[in-house]
């Protein structure tokens, strides 16, 4: 009996892996499409955006402390830079305490359009929270946050 039972947890555990899979892969593919969508909306290629929205209240920002943000190699962000300095979203000064450093800082086009950008996105989770009931969002949110640790722990398995 008890060899039957594990045959059948095994099965359903390997079925259960593969929904996850599934519905993890179908996740990714909504927030790509999202990610087309906003950049549209936004008339920014998606990487500008995001590197827009690493502001978040901090006046300044430096090449490389946006690459570790980004966790891109810091030419790559001299072009994202150089991107939204043409668009007049970002500027760049020299850091008074050390001239080899340049600053990022939002312009008033860039603070203005970053605020919008982060008013659509909490709007949208707003709208999707808002497709389930109070229990629902509670219970979603929590195993969320089980999933993310879950995650975290088979990660730092893998290191």
């Amino acid at each position: 009996m008890n060899e039957i039972s594990a045959s059948i947890n095994e099965e359903l555990l390997r079925y259960q892996a593969y929904r996850l899979q599934d519905l993890i892969a179908e996740m990714l593919k909504c927030c790509e499409g999202r990610k087309l969508y906003d950049s549209g909306k936004f008339a920014l290629p998606y990487a500008e955006l995001k590197c827009l929205m690493l502001f978040d209240g901090q006046r300044y920002l430096t090449v490389k402390g946006i690459a570790q943000k980004l966790e891109v190699a810091k030419s790559r962000v001299t072009k994202l830079v150089k991107g939204l300095i043409e668009k007049g979203l970002v500027e760049q000064i020299d850091d008074p305490k050390d001239a080899r450093i340049k600053l990022i800082s939002l312009t008033t086009a860039g603070q203005k359009k970053s605020e919008e950008i982060d008013a659509f996105q909490k709007e949208l989770h707003r709208k999707i929270l808002l497709q389930m009931d109070l229990g629902e969002r509670k219970n979603m949110l929590s195993y969320l946050e089980l999933l993310r640790s879950a995650m975290e722990a088979v990660k730092e398995d893998l290191v």
